[in-house]
């Protein structure tokens, strides 16, 4: 076999192949004897990677519920900016996961991907242009709740 199987999860050299049912197969790239949902993630080496990202995307959502009533609170350029910042990586991870469940097919996946991180480009770099160009975030968002 080219894998091992260890909880639920088929691991070979750097993909791993997931399956939501319990039996698998010994090659690591056939499908589950009864699959209807495979998923295919690159590991960067082990699951300690993928720990690290979900830590760090847990931590940017409770970083946004604390900037809200900063920004409320405390309106100004260190909020903007830090509002900019992740909001874009709070979009970008969250789309991310979109494409990983909706998008099949190597030359899709590698188009949605690259569309993506145009997308997040250009939306920091946007928010970033209105930050320092216009009235900010926060300002902009107290405009809105004025009217």
């Amino acid at each position: 076999a080219l894998g091992k199987c260890v909880g639920g999860l088929l691991y070979c050299s750097c993909w791993v192949l997931v399956c939501r049912h319990s039996r698998f197969q010994s090659h690591p790239f056939s499908p589950c004897q009864r699959g209807f949902s495979l998923r295919m993630f690159l590991l960067a080496g082990s699951s300690k990677a993928a720990s690290l990202h979900w830590t760090g995307e847990r931590a940017v959502s409770v970083m946004l519920l604390g900037l809200l009533p900063a920004a409320y609170l405390y309106p100004g350029p260190a909020v903007d900016y830090s509002l900019a910042a992740a909001l874009t990586l709070h979009g970008h991870w969250g789309l991310g996961q979109v494409i990983t469940d909706y998008v099949h097919g190597d030359v899709p996946i590698k188009v949605a991907n690259t569309g993506l991180y145009v997308l997040s480009a250009l939306t920091f770099a946007g928010l970033c242009y209105f930050n320092y160009q216009d009235v900010g975030i926060c300002k902009a968002v107290a405009m809105l709740w004025s009217l």
